[in-house]
């Protein structure tokens, strides 16, 4: 218990490097927090049929140590007509932190949360980040809106990680699913700019997910890390280990890359009682540091 205390007790420090660190530093998320050295969590979207405060006790059942919250969850059972998001005020805010205080969880990505071309609301996502204490903002932003948004990671120091869903044959103009697209929106900008790596819709889209991390080497922020039982639109999430992703691959090069993000186990299958699959996920992270 007082190696989760400690966990726990590095959320706060997080929050005060968020403050910290210098100018064009990419923020790191304390050892502490990290199982086999990697800061591994669930993505609450696993518990979307849950409130908040539930996606919040199930990471800790499911043996992680960090979470990634989305916009529009809703907070609580007792408070069905409350959502959490960067909208929320500081009460709401408050609640969370308690609960994540209570299980031994620390909060570190938020996401996909858009970001329009617009500099008030690209500034209250990264105020939000900044008061929950995030390392980063997850989003499929508005291509137009870069420097706006590398102004705002600048001013809060918090990473934006971009996400990727699959190619869509109905639209063409999507591009996100593409690394080498995604490497072309952040290319000399600031170094806390990158990717939030989706591993799972790579394999979607017909990428594979290590090529995609090679052309990303040096920008990969995040991971939403998925294996799937087949290759294919139609493919979904089974416990690492068990499908065709080569999660061990992806591990071994994100930790060549020395990759300081979140990695969130984003468990899209049987979402009605995922959590012994999102078990069997963490234990596989786990015996991969031990060398099984």
């Amino acid at each position: 218990m007082s190696f989760l205390r400690n966990c726990a007790l590095a959320g706060a420090a997080l929050a005060l490097a968020l403050v910290a660190v210098p100018a064009r530093a990419v923020v790191e998320i304390p050892d502490s927090c990290k199982t086999s050295g990697f800061a591994l969590g669930c993505q609450a979207w696993s518990f979307n049929h849950f409130t908040v405060m539930e996606a919040i006790e199930k990471t800790h059942e499911a043996g992680g140590k960090v979470i990634e919250f989305y916009p529009g969850q809703k907070l609580s059972k007792d408070q069905p007509g409350v959502n959490f998001d960067h909208n929320s005020p500081d009460a709401v805010l408050d609640q969370v932190k308690a609960q994540l205080k209570k299980y031994n969880i620390v909060a570190v990505n938020y996401g996909v949360v858009g970001l329009p071309n617009n500099a008030a609301e690209i500034d209250k996502v990264f105020s939000f980040a900044k008061k929950m204490g995030l390392y980063g903002v997850t989003s499929e932003p508005d291509p137009k809106a870069m420097d706006l948004i590398e102004k705002a990671v600048k001013k809060y120091d918090i990473c934006l990680c971009i996400h990727d869903h699959p190619k869509r044959a109905d639209n063409p103009n999507y591009k996100f699913w593409d690394p080498n697209y995604v490497l072309s929106l952040v290319q000399g900008r600031d170094k806390r700019m990158g990717s939030c790596a989706d591993t799972g819709h790579w394999v979607r889209s017909g990428v594979k997910p290590i090529d995609a991390l090679h052309i990303l080497k040096g920008r990969v922020m995040s991971s939403h890390l998925k294996d799937l039982n087949e290759f294919g639109p139609r493919a979904h999430d089974v416990p690492y280990g068990t499908g065709v992703s080569d999660v061990k691959g992806i591990l071994d090069e994100l930790k060549s890359q020395d990759f300081k993000g979140n990695i969130s186990i984003e468990y899209e299958y049987h979402m009605e009682n995922s959590l012994p699959e999102i078990k069997k996920c963490v234990e596989f992270v786990k015996e991969y540091g031990e060398g099984k």
